[in-house]
This record gives structure tokens, C-alpha cells and sequence, in this order.
């Protein structure tokens, strides 16, 4: 849980004072889709590794 907190902690310092409107939604959006991206990429190469995927 400690993790969880800190890890919300940095996000909302990260665009703490960051400036117009436009850039920091822009920025939030941006990184939650790469945060989105990197869990379906972690899911298709777990997915692979599950079902025995031939890695050659």
C-alpha cells in the first residue's frame, strides 16, 4: 500500500506548477496511455510465456 501512495504522491508532483491547461492534460493523457500500453505489452508477453510460445 505504501508503494500505491507513493506512487500517487509523484504523479500528482509531477504536475504540480507545470503550466497551461492544455500541456498538463495533455501530459496526464499521455502518461496514462503509455501506463495502459505497458500493461497490454506485459499481458500479451505473459500471455505468451503462459501458453508456451516458441521464442526463437
Amino acid at each position: 500500500m505504501k508503494h500505491i501512495l507513493l506512487f500517487k504522491e509523484i504523479y500528482t508532483e509531477a504536475f504540480k506548477n507545470l503550466g497551461h491547461v492544455i500541456i498538463k492534460n495533455y501530459f496526464k493523457v499521455f502518461s496514462w496511455f503509455c501506463f495502459i500500453s505497458f500493461i497490454i505489452v506485459l499481458y500479451a508477453f505473459l500471455f505468451r510465456v503462459a501458453t508456451g510460445f516458441a521464442f526463437d
